[in-house]
């Protein structure tokens, strides 16, 4: 080909092609698309949706098919940014928490709300404005779960259009004004206050307590140990009794079966005689004044004479 007789025209014809010719190989390879796990790819054909891609290979038709929306369809958290809410009291609080959301339905959250991140903060404010102002403010503190279940059954409902399903809604700050946060920290001294007297007094209470019911104790301890001693010292006494007792019956019945016995009776009389000379020697060794017969030489007839005989 002569370059010489190549007009201005072929060489625009020749751009043309060339630039239609890559057109088509771009539009080709853009047709081929590899999802990855948990995203969803929107197919729309000449406008219109057409079907939802899932993870895998896929192939489209070029100038015909195009991805219009890609959903991540893992869990997502947002930050709902801090509001101002009134509770029933008329106290102005601040309030920020976190959404947990994930997508159901790529197709619902494509085409159901423009912007669905935007959509579910906005509907997670004013559902939380509307919830505290039902409540007072000590209450907004206590009832955050109920403030939560009541937020996330408020985002479900309108996340089924959505095609979202939020899992959680978390408060993370509820901030009352200066003013209201040293009220409540007084508050919660004069309680601690409150209740260390109240522990202090119980304490005591207790203390006084145990030491009655020790002294009880130990009183009830002395006493009975007195009575225990009081019973054995006279069981002692009863069983010395008894055994002196079953002592002279033997020998009572011993002496008994001697005298009955020949010559027992002149033994008697003989043992006697001696414990009674015994006895008045002793006399005569004291002070006492001992008057005797005048003729001690008959023992027998003086025996006889102080009636010792058996």
């Amino acid at each position: 080909m002569n370059l010489e007789n190549i007009s201005v025209f072929d060489i625009f014809n020749l751009f043309i092609i060339g630039g239609t010719f890559l057109i088509v190989i771009i539009k080709f390879f853009q047709s081929i698309r590899l999802v990855p796990t948990k995203k969803a790819y929107i197919v729309e054909r000449l406008g219109k949706y057409h079907k939802t891609l899932g993870p895998g290979f896929h192939a489209l038709i070029p100038f015909i098919d195009k991805v219009a929306f890609i959903q991540d369809l893992k869990e997502r958290t947002i930050d709902v940014p801090p509001q101002d809410c009134f509770s029933r009291d008329e106290v102005n609080v601040v309030v920020d928490a976190v959404i947990y959301l994930s997508v159901m339905d790529p197709a619902k959250a494509s085409y159901g709300v423009t912007n669905f991140v935007y959509a579910a903060i906005e509907l997670a404010q004013t559902s939380t404005r509307s919830i505290i102002g039902t409540l007072d403010l000590d209450r907004t503190f206590e009832e955050r779960e109920l403030i939560s279940a009541k937020v996330v059954e408020v985002l479900n409902q309108a996340g089924q259009t959505w095609g979202l399903r939020v899992h959680r809604y978390e408060i993370k700050n509820i901030m009352p004004p200066h003013s209201v946060q040293n009220a409540m920290e007084k508050q919660v001294n004069a309680e601690r206050e409150k209740r260390a007297i109240l522990a202090k007094s119980e304490g005591d209470k207790q203390s006084r307590i145990n030491m009655s019911e020790g002294s009880k104790r130990e009183m009830i301890n002395i006493s009975e140990g007195e009575m225990q001693r009081r019973i054995n010292q006279a069981e002692g006494k009863a069983e010395e009794i008894l055994t002196i007792a079953k002592a002279t019956a033997e020998s009572i019945k011993k002496i008994s079966s001697a005298l009955s016995e020949k010559g027992g009776e002149k033994a008697y009389n003989l043992k006697l005689g001696e414990k009674y000379l015994d006895q008045m020697s002793h006399l005569a060794d004291s002070n006492v004044e001992v008057i005797v017969p005048a003729d001690i030489s008959n023992f027998n007839n003086w025996l006889k004479s102080i009636d010792l005989k058996f």
